[in-house]
């Protein structure tokens, strides 16, 4: 009986039918033509070319940069009783022999060679005198010389049309934006391919982005309340903040393991076994972990950093939720997410056409951060795809925010970047607008200025709040070295009044109009802030002065926000003198070291 890509599908893989644009792609390939395919991870692009590999004569050549994984792969097709094998660096040289003489006696269905294996001259020449069904270029985007996973071996890869003009070539990925899908057909030289660009919605994921708040307790608080016991990722921009939450993770009870460029080989292959094959594990890792990773029930990834372009961000979500089940991609950012990946984007090898890309990229990644409309719908517009109606399942759709006019406060913040100068950081100008006389303000005398203290009614915390938003809005820039705020020609009109801003209200902005709200605390703070305003009125007692001598509501919430560990720290807290600091203030560093040993935070 004549094998059929149904039959393949069937007796080979266990499925009884094809799922979206798959059957079409295994038909092209299978004819001899090329392919272009874009579907999203857990969307089956895998059978793709393991369904013609078995239909077409010849072995079928796999190349993909993931050399940690080849074994896993090749393992997983064995089980299906797929002839399968793979030629890269990790392999004896007799054991590399061995897999070459197979190749050529046509013994293998399959077979994943490394890039930069492959372009080597001995590899071409054993293709050549060897029989080939087809070349399939797993991640594809990998060939985007400035894209976030660019390989530079990829760039050789248009050797296959060159020495190989009639074997079939397809090459997929789960994540390629309109820029990245043309640099892919130029430089694998797929200008007459079929593209297939499935969907790229995951209805399963629910979004989730917010503003960093003290972000190791909006973790924890996610993680116990919500994935406790579930395996997850957590993705930061540096090694040294993977190994710090990690280890932060395992005190806290989770089986957490770090991840990251730096660690040994052995290493970092043991924590991905581990991840990949055991329950519950947390990886912590930087981007170098997580492509190709087939595990299917990852319930949640979080980025405790913004990534910085929504392929980024779209291609690392993705790889939660591979089953179809419920899964959640938390998204938590700051302003200093913002000046940490505009000075890496200019510290950068690219030409200035690159960078302003890249910018470009980091913008709108920022613009969805800031959304106030359905999160999915501007996601899936960024890759060309529609969603008709809002999804109803992220953070936006779910509690739409609310927003406010911030015409006089945005003011407020442009004038004080402009009075300082253009030469200061968000935290120095947030200084300045709440009226801090800390030594940096006297030294440059910004205490004499006319923005000095216009916005005390507003918090720290909640200004930061508006800087971000400005930015994301393209009122105010960040220099790429110091990390100055700048202003941006776009300011000048709401600097005139000529124009008004609305802003999201969940910025936590209070405003002069109407009364004051009282201290606002979330409830799971409650406990620690009973207990900072109960030493307050023992110090009160012991003193014989009312509390707020001692300290104000606001610097009390502050120290809840902050959570000082030391002397130096508690400075820090606004309404903390030196005065107080030595008289009290040992007394409210007590207080939140025994708080956070009690309750395990």
């Amino acid at each position: 009986m004549q094998q059929t890509p149904i039959s393949i599908l069937e007796h080979v893989f266990g499925y009884d039918k094809f799922r979206g644009q798959q059957e079409a792609i295994v038909n092209a390939v299978v004819g001899g033509d090329d392919a272009l395919v874009i579907m999203p991870t857990g969307g089956g692009k895998s059978l793709c070319y393991q369904i013609p590999a078995l239909l077409r004569p010849g072995v079928a050549i796999v190349v993909s940069p993931l050399i940690a994984l080849m074994q896993d792969q090749v393992e997983a097709l064995r089980a299906l009783g797929v002839k399968a094998g793979f030629l890269n660096s990790t392999l004896t040289p007799q054991e590399i022999y061995d897999n070459e003489q197979s190749i050529q006696a046509g013994q293998l269905d399959v077979v994943y060679i490394a890039p930069e294996r492959l372009i080597q001259a001995r590899t071409i020449n054993l293709l050549q005198h060897s029989q080939i069904a087809l070349f399939a270029i797993d991640e594809a985007h990998c060939v985007a010389q400035w894209g976030h996973d660019f390989r530079a071996d990829y760039l050789r890869l248009d050797v296959l049309h060159n020495e190989f003009p009639a074997v079939p070539r397809i090459a997929l990925t789960a994540t390629a934006d309109t820029r990245t899908r043309q640099e892919i057909i130029d430089r694998l030289a797929l200008h007459n391919a079929q593209q297939f660009i499935a969907g790229f919605d995951r209805p399963n994921i629910q979004y989730r982005i917010q503003p960093k708040d003290r972000p190791r307790q909006q973790l924890i608080k996610f993680l116990k309340q919500e994935h406790d016991g579930d395996a997850g990722i957590i993705y930061c921009l540096s090694r040294d903040k993977v190994e710090k939450t990690a280890a932060w993770l395992r005190e806290e009870g989770f089986d957490a393991l770090p991840y990251h460029a730096g660690l040994p080989p052995e290493i970092r292959a043991k924590h991905q076994r581990r991840f990949l094959r055991e329950d519950s594990v947390v990886m912590v890792a930087t981007i170098a972990f997580g492509m190709g990773i087939d595990k299917p029930d990852v319930r949640f990834v979080a980025h405790l950093d913004m990534p910085k372009s929504i392929e980024a961000y779209y291609q690392e979500t993705g790889r939660a939720g591979r089953d179809g089940a419920p899964s959640t991609a938390l998204l938590l950012y700051g302003f200093e997410d913002v000046v940490k990946l505009r000075q890496m984007t200019s510290n950068s090898e690219g030409n200035e056409a690159f960078r302003r890309a890249e910018q470009e990229r980091l913008n709108a990644m920022l613009a969805l951060c800031e959304l106030a409309s359905c999160r999915r719908q501007t996601l899936l517009r960024y890759f060309d795809d529609e969603l008709p109606k809002p999804c109803g399942n992220c953070d936006t759709c779910i509690e739409p925010p609310q927003t406010w006019d911030a015409t006089e406060a945005a003011q407020k913040a442009l004038s004080c970047v402009y009075r300082t100068g253009q030469r200061f950081g968000v935290q120095h100008v947030v200084d300045v607008l709440r009226g801090e006389k800390n030594d940096r303000i006297k030294q440059y005398g910004h205490d004499q200025l006319t923005t000095f203290g216009i916005g005390s009614d507003i918090s720290q915390h909640e200004w930061k709040g508006l800087f971000r938003q400005l930015a994301a809005l393209g009122y105010l820039d960040v220099d790429r070295e110091f990390g100055s705020l700048l202003l941006t020609e776009s300011c000048r009109t709401l600097l005139r009044g000529d124009q008004s801003i609305q802003l999201r209200k969940d910025a936590k902005i209070t405003t002069k109009k109407g009364k004051r709200q009282a201290i606002e605390v979330d409830h799971d703070d409650l406990p620690l802030w009973h207990a900072l305003r109960q030493c307050r009125r023992r110090l009160s007692e012991e003193y014989g002065v009312p509390p707020y001598v001692i300290f104000h509501d606001a610097t009390l919430k502050h120290m809840l926000e902050v959570r000082p560990q030391n002397t130096q720290q508690l400075m820090q807290v606004s309404g903390v003198g030196d005065a107080k600091a030595q008289k009290y203030g040992q007394e409210f560093l007590d207080v939140i070291r025994n708080y956070e040993y009690s309750s395990g935070q």
